[in-house]
């Protein structure tokens, strides 16, 4: 409500004239009401699916949300976040449902405290308090959690003000750290991000957990209207909701059906595949991706350059005894599988390396490289999927599904 000063009934002439106008200032200051709230969302897709909701309220240097997420255990989150003026994070808590945990750890909390060069992180459940403490080097420190986009959102923001303060010159990255808030990595110190601004309300983002760049697009007021992770392995589209959505009824709907289902499908799920052939043993571990309504070869799937065939780690190839893959000879031992597809058709490359992520790709330890076989799938393949097919004792076929294609190289055992 407004307060009302009658300055004339204090006037004394003895006074300076200055003191008047700070009097003046003062009833301004009294009288005026605090910023509006800005209330807003984000909905996340992954092809056709969603992937994650969150509603927000932002008001000055304070942001409120509740979000649900699905990446793929359902977690649902409520978050507050204090800035500092530079937009940087300078205490978050974030309270976290996880259904499908151990009664123990389902429910818990996370505390995070950026001072004096250090950020602090204190995380509460049933079994006790786990703290750690990350030297920041002095850099600017922003929070990660894959799929929450009022984060990211909070990293462009924050890189764009440090740029114009710095007034860097256009197309220079800002350096940033960044903690990490969900149990799978939180182990993790502070990892390395860089955001760019590119022009015209476009910035880029790059860091540790993220294979590519992904790109947002800002406004004059520095909130995020669009992400795409379209040049990531990560390939959501985010859009920003003019009408908070409704979180709690969304997070029921996924908790249901997790319940029922007993999950819901990973992003990409890890396989084996071992076959027998003549005396070969053929073992194969991968990632599988599924298709989610999105187009895989010149999308996914970019042309002309290598990939990982499927999803995360590396595809690892195992083989007993020497054998012939294509037109390659592999002795026996363990290595990595890459593919490189093309208009005319795909290679597969057989690398020494092993062990590694998936975007760990060294040309230089190829052990060889084969044309294989392109065919078009009668039904399309939801799931990635890698099979070796005997023919008989020493001969068969290495296969790779996904969508429409269908991919083969051609086995002999030595």
């Amino acid at each position: 409500m407004y307060t009302t000063i009658d300055s004339s009934s204090c006037y004394d002439p003895a006074k300076p004239a200055g003191f008047y106008v700070l009097l003046c200032a003062l009833m301004l200051l009294v009288s005026c009401h605090t910023a509006p709230a800005k209330r807003y969302g984000f909905l996340t897709m992954l092809g056709q699916d969603t992937i994650s909701v969150e509603t927000i309220i932002r008001q000055g240097n304070t942001l409120e949300t509740d979000e649900v997420d699905r990446f793929p255990l359902v977690r649902i989150r409520h978050t507050v976040v204090k800035l500092n003026d530079d937009g940087s994070i300078r205490h978050l808590e974030m309270e976290i449902h996880t259904p499908s945990e151990p009664s123990a750890e389902r429910d818990r909390t996370v505390v995070a405290d950026v001072a004096h060069n250090n950020v602090h992180l204190s995380k509460t459940d049933s079994t006790g308090t786990v703290n750690r403490d990350f030297p920041t080097g002095g850099s600017m420190v922003v929070a990660h959690v894959p799929q929450m986009y009022s984060l990211y959102e909070l990293y462009f923001a924050a890189a764009l003000k440090q740029s114009a303060a710095s007034k860097l010159a256009a197309g220079s990255a800002v350096p940033l750290r960044q903690f990490y808030i969900d149990r799978e990595f939180d182990r993790f110190p502070l990892g390395h991000a860089t955001v760019t601004a590119v022009g015209k309300g476009k910035v880029e983002i790059a860091h540790d957990w993220l294979s590519g760049t992904g790109e947002a697009v800002m406004d004059s007021g520095d909130d995020m209207l669009s992400y795409s992770g379209g040049r990531t392995t990560y390939k959501v589209e985010v859009k920003r909701l003019a009408t908070a959505p409704d979180v709690k009824a969304i997070a029921a709907g996924f908790e249901a059906k997790e319940t029922a289902t007993g999950g819901v499908r990973s992003l990409s799920v890890r396989d084996t595949v071992r076959t027998q052939m003549g005396n070969a043993t053929l073992t194969i571990d991968y990632g599988r991706p599924l298709m989610r309504g999105r187009i895989l070869l010149g999308d996914v799937i970019p042309y002309d350059r290598v990939w990982r065939t499927g999803a995360n780690a590396a595809t690892q190839f195992t083989t007993t005894t020497p054998i012939k893959l294509g037109g390659v000879q592999v002795p026996a031992g363990t290595y990595t599988l890459f593919t490189a597809p093309h208009t005319s058709g795909v290679d597969l490359i057989v690398n020494k390396q092993s062990g590694e992520w998936g975007t760990e790709y060294n040309g230089s330890l190829n052990l060889g490289t084969t044309r294989m076989t392109s065919e078009v799938a009668t039904t399309a393949v939801e799931e990635f999927t890698i099979s070796v097919i005997p023919g008989d004792p020493r001969h068969g076929k290495l296969v790779f599904e996904w969508g429409s294609f269908r991919w083969i190289a051609p086995i002999e055992v030595q």
